[in-house]
């Protein structure tokens, strides 16, 4: 069974930057369409960036030119670069994994999760 674990999360200033990393134990995640989904206090999860098995991405409006994802997938690991940060995309940030998933918008991974990491952005 995989397990995701997410580090990179803290606080920094608006017009910043935070790169997130979400690494894989217990299996590899080369056949896994892995995804960035965050949940602000008072406020339902919600997906930022999906990274598919093909390399294929998906960004909502919300992050779009401002948020990327990438893997590396010797390391087991998918980062997520975050600039030009805005007070609004603090929350908890999660990485889910699910395999074979295809990123497109229409839902997002949902299989494996990870605990969670926290992102606070001041203004």
């Amino acid at each position: 069974e995989v397990q995701l674990v997410e580090s990179g999360g803290g606080l920094v200033q608006a017009g910043g930057s935070l790169r997130l990393s979400c690494a894989a134990s217990g299996g590899t995640l080369d056949d896994y369409g892995i995804g960035w989904l965050r949940q602000a206090p008072g406020k339902e999860r919600e997906g930022v960036s999906c990274i598919s098995s093909s390399g294929s991405t998906y960004y909502p409006a919300s992050v779009e030119g401002r948020f990327t994802i990438y893997r590396d997938n010797a390391k087991s690991t998918v980062y997520l670069q975050m600039d030009s940060l805005k007070p609004t995309d603090t929350g908890i940030y999660y990485c889910a994994a699910q395999a074979f998933f295809e990123c497109s918008g229409y839902g997002w991974p949902n299989h494996y999760w990870g605990q969670g990491t926290q992102v606070t952005v001041s203004s």
